[in-house]
């Protein structure tokens, strides 16, 4: 029997985004200081302008540059003006004490530095000419009133929450956060903590992968139900599902999608939705799972379901090129990748594979891209070392100073 031929990975990303987007996250309306990290789910626009007014970027004085133009020309200081207050009109001749943030007095075109002038009593004497509008921030040179300061489909970050507040956003409406169920197959596998080292059984593992894949869950703002380690047999597999469907967007498995035996998650999931099994042209992470469950027996009440490699690496890699994405658009986000950085190789990758391959790499102090030594999909310690990832086509060698496209783990953790 022949089997079927690998999957691209741009061919599944379509199937897997396409999938995320038939049923998005709904809305629900957050506090700002709660909402770093969330998708904005409608536009901003700005109610007012920023500044309201024109209004001064230093401490100093405010005055009218050409009253400056006169031989000898000095200023009476006139008036004080800190911030959050409203000075009065300027005559000619007049200056007005200003700091950081006050409105530009009527009558006043310019900032002077207070430290290129000189006062002698309320007499201001100035060291060098004045251009006019210098050290004034101008009225709506942030924001306009009207426009469009943030787009439905943002991620919100620190600074994208202080451009709301700016314009008096205290409340923002977001995606709900994705609700994941997640578990791992495998009687191999045992928990840190629960067994020591010396008295690990033949053939047993830790459970590396429900570690990072809890973080990398949360970290992409999603609310987690860690369902533990499900046991290899049929029923265990079922009643797992089955519960974790209810309450959950989706669920997300590791180990258990390939073909073997003691594999049960696939007639499992068929058992009580859909699945497609994908050989995937990548390396690390060939096999892929992808599918729904029926959480009530309507057809409108889906939980979607992924399944990941169980070799950590692979499981890994997988999550950060595939489930990353989905997740992202699942909450209608509008930038769903990271965009890759273009460095030189400093090494050789002489055999090329018929995969696209992820290789963990580092940047050096030369700004090139160092290898890991062991790139096998169960060497963990490369994703510790590496900062980010190779992105290589298909049948594609590398020689030292090659240019690549590489990934940064610090955009792809977010």
């Amino acid at each position: 029997m022949s089997r079927p031929p690998l999957m691209s990975l741009e061919e599944a990303l379509k199937i897997v985004i396409s999938q995320a987007q038939e049923a998005p996250m709904s809305a629900e309306e957050v506090s700002s200081f709660e909402a770093d990290g969330r998708v904005l789910m409608s536009d901003l626009m700005a109610p007012l302008d920023v500044p309201a007014k024109d209004n001064s970027s230093m401490d100093g004085y405010a005055l009218k540059a050409t009253d400056s133009l006169a031989q000898d020309a000095t200023f009476q200081v006139a008036q004080r003006i800190p911030a959050g207050t409203v000075g009065q009109t300027l005559l000619t001749g007049q200056a007005a004490r200003i700091f950081t943030g006050a409105w530009v007095p009527d009558g006043a075109d310019a900032v002077v530095m207070q430290e290129e002038c000189t006062l002698e009593g309320d007499r201001l004497r100035l060291q060098n000419p004045v251009l006019k509008g210098q050290w004034i921030r101008k009225q709506g040179e942030d924001v306009k009133l009207g426009e469009t300061v943030l787009k439905a489909g943002v991620r919100l970050n620190p600074a994208s929450l202080g451009l709301a507040a700016s314009i008096g956003q205290d409340r923002l409406w977001v995606a709900k956060k994705p609700r994941v169920a997640l578990f791992s197959t495998g009687d191999e596998l045992v928990m840190p903590g629960e067994v020591a080292p010396k008295d690990m059984k033949p053939g047993a593992i830790y459970n590396s992968n429900r570690f990072f894949l809890r973080s990398l869950l949360m970290r992409l703002g999603c609310e987690v139900t860690d369902m533990g380690i499900v046991p290899d047999d049929r029923e265990s597999t079922i009643d797992a599902l089955s519960f974790a469907a209810h309450g959950h967007d989706l669920i997300l498995t590791s180990g258990g999608v390939s073909v073997g035996e003691e594999d049960h998650v696939k007639p499992s999931v068929q058992a009580l939705g859909a699945l497609n099994l994908w050989s995937l042209s990548m390396k690390p992470g060939k096999p892929f799972a992808l599918g729904h469950l029926d959480a009530s027996g309507a057809s409108s009440s889906k939980t979607h379901f992924i399944g990941l490699p169980g070799n950590p690496v692979s499981s890994f890699v997988t999550f950060l090129v595939l489930v990353r994405p989905f997740l992202l658009a699942l909450q209608g986000a509008s930038d769903l990748f990271t965009k890759p950085q273009t460095l030189p190789a400093h090494f050789d990758w002489p055999k090329a594979d018929r995969r696209r391959e992820f290789l963990r790499v580092k940047i050096n102090d030369q700004g090139g891209l160092d290898l890991f030594k062991n790139q096998s999909s169960g060497v963990l310690t490369s994703c510790v070392w590496g900062d980010g990832l190779l992105d290589n086509a298909p049948e594609q060698t590398i020689q030292y100073g090659d240019k690549v496209s590489y990934w940064p783990f610090s955009e792809l953790f977010t």
